[in-house]
């Protein structure tokens, strides 16, 4: 069926308008999965703040070209059915979710990914990010580190109080 010329239109955009904002854009071949899968997917990836959109790719080129980050972006990628997953707020989160749900439907497989400053990253690329902790998960980290020092002593003069304290207690009983 074809789409209308205004159609095409507002499809290039939305898409010009999530490339503008995104952090990570994954995009990902969906051969073999049936609807209720991608249902499945986009409700997988609502929850982690990742949007999930099947574009034709034709119209992600135009989309593309009318951005001056992603204007000279190599798209030789951009072959066959692709749905591409994007994100705003974490750099990870659109490889995480199609590696998670990759891993219970291999018939969805990484294609490549445009980064934020409009570089192409290829299918390894994205493994390889997919395995990266989300930004929470560093930002925990970092904090449990910079807290350990603290954790550390607060341990230590415990430890000491509590053997003066058996000290005492073990004189009062003699």
């Amino acid at each position: 069926m074809a789409i209308s010329k205004s159609t095409k239109n507002e499809q290039v955009a939305l898409v010009a308008d999530l490339l503008s904002t995104s952090k990570l854009t994954v995009f990902a071949k969906y051969d073999g999965l049936t609807v209720s899968d991608l249902q499945n997917l986009r409700r997988q990836a609502r929850e982690a703040g990742v949007v999930i959109k099947v574009v034709k790719n034709r119209l992600v080129r135009v989309a593309m070209s009318q951005n001056d980050t992603y204007k000279n972006t190599d798209t030789v990628l951009l072959q066959g059915q692709l749905l591409y997953a994007v994100s705003a707020e974490d750099e990870v989160a659109p490889a995480k979710v199609l590696d998670n749900f990759a891993k219970a439907n291999p018939a969805l497989q990484f294609v490549g990914a445009f980064g934020m400053e409009g570089e192409l990253i290829d299918a390894a690329g994205v493994k390889a990010l997919a395995s990266l902790p989300s930004k929470n998960e560093l930002i925990g980290q970092v904090i449990s580190t910079l807290l350990s020092p603290v954790n550390d002593v607060t341990n230590a003069l415990s430890g000491n109080l509590h053997a003066l304290l058996d000290g005492v207690e073990s004189k009062a009983t003699a």
